[in-house]
């Protein structure tokens, strides 16, 4: 093995090693519990605000507005559970969209066993939601609906801001999952009419273990864990100090840095694609061309069964994934490919490769030259007479 290649960010990231420093402090010297009222404690409160305030400025949202979680799937439950549960005197109907994250689907078939009605609302070929085919699943007892920001397996990017105003008219919730756009693309909540998001540390080279979830001011929920007074009585136990402060220095540097982060990823994201279309064919792009996650690049390799590429590449020291790492090891088709229209040998046949932070020119032409080989050699040894 030559060369070492990460393109799984979508999956998780590693940890910053500003990140790293700033954590540190509050693992080996500021060690208090933050409900503690002496010193030790009273100087870990002071930080806990600070990394609110620091996560808050990159929603565009009060600090108030914001509760700590360990990560995207709690918030994605506490949000919609939550949510769901308070208000059932006003309706028993939500929606979701055919594309979500576990996280979320499996939510919402809770809430189902709990006797609630849930709709499903397709997405186009794309994998987008479209505001229009909200409206139309919308009924007098829908009293929410979650629509995620940025799909996780193909990368397309929604117009959560139409979606939002359109409920918002209606006096309906909104919760969106943000955990793969969060700290990527920029996320302003209150411009965007969301009521509820939910956002995770991992992705954002943060530590895992770590999240939050907004809660627009006004916004009742009911708490899903108890045995303590912290977060607002909405998300009880101690605070995951270093973790917090983790979250709040990575989200410091995603909104100094996004931008000029973006325009870099799409640049090495659409330099591979155009490799690997110039030696290969039968490649198929999933997602949608213009509206997508600066680093997401999903492909169906017709003709390739995708775990077997996938291996391939990791015995090249090149990691990608056949899907989101939510579902990795399921021998079923990914639900996101099959609702965008793939059926499911050509859900089988697609990899997703997600740049990142650490990435660089070296490793698109390295990994196109070494997916091409890989990509030749397994179509020649299944027959298919692909080239």
């Amino acid at each position: 093995m030559s060369r070492r290649v990460y393109f799984d960010h979508s999956a998780t990231t590693p940890v910053d090693e500003r990140v790293v420093v700033a954590m540190n402090e509050f693992m080996l010297e500021k060690f208090g519990n933050p409900s503690s009222i002496h010193s030790y404690g009273r100087e870990v409160r002071v930080a806990l605000e600070e990394a609110r305030e620091s996560i808050a400025r990159l929603l565009n949202c009060s600090p108030e507005e914001l509760i700590f979680t360990s990560g995207g799937t709690e918030s994605d439950n506490i949000a919609i559970i939550g949510y769901a549960t308070h208000h059932r005197h006003r309706g028993n109907h939500l929606l979701v969209s055919n594309v979500e994250h576990p996280a979320v689907r499996q939510a919402a078939q809770e809430l189902e066993r709990l006797g609630f009605e849930v709709g499903h609302i397709p997405a186009d070929r794309f994998g987008e939601v479209h505001p229009e085919d909200v409206t139309a699943m919308l009924t007098d007892q829908t009293i929410l609906v979650s629509v995620m920001q940025v799909n996780n397996e193909v990368g397309t990017i929604n117009d959560i801001g139409a979606i939002g105003d359109l409920l918002r008219d209606r006096g309906i919730a909104f919760h969106t999952d943000a955990v793969q756009g969060f700290g990527k693309v920029p996320l302003d909540v209150r411009a965007l009419a969301v009521d509820m998001a939910s956002v995770s540390g991992h992705k954002i080279y943060a530590p895992k273990g770590i999240g939050a979830l907004y809660l627009r001011k006004g916004i009742e929920i009911r708490p899903r864990t108890f045995g303590g007074h912290q977060e607002q009585g909405l998300r009880s136990g101690t605070e995951n100090m270093p973790g917090i402060v983790g979250l709040g220095k990575a989200a410091d540097i995603c909104r100094q840095e996004m931008a000029e982060e973006g325009q870099r990823l799409t640049l090495l994201r659409d330099e591979l694609h155009r490799l690997l279309v110039e030696e290969l064919d039968n490649l198929t792009l999933n997602g949608h061309l213009s509206h997508r996650l600066p680093g997401n690049l999903n492909l169906t390799v017709h003709g390739v069964e995708g775990e077997a590429l996938l291996m391939a590449l990791d015995l090249e020291g090149i990691a990608v994934s056949t899907g989101s790492a939510c579902s990795s090891g399921s021998t079923a088709p990914s639900p996101v490919l099959t609702a965008i229209g793939l059926s499911p040998e050509e859900a089988q046949s697609t990899v997703r490769i997600t740049l990142g932070r650490g990435n660089t020119m070296l490793d698109i032409n390295y990994a196109s030259r070494v997916m091409v080989d890989a990509v030749n050699r397994l179509r020649a040894m299944a027959g298919s007479g692909a080239a």
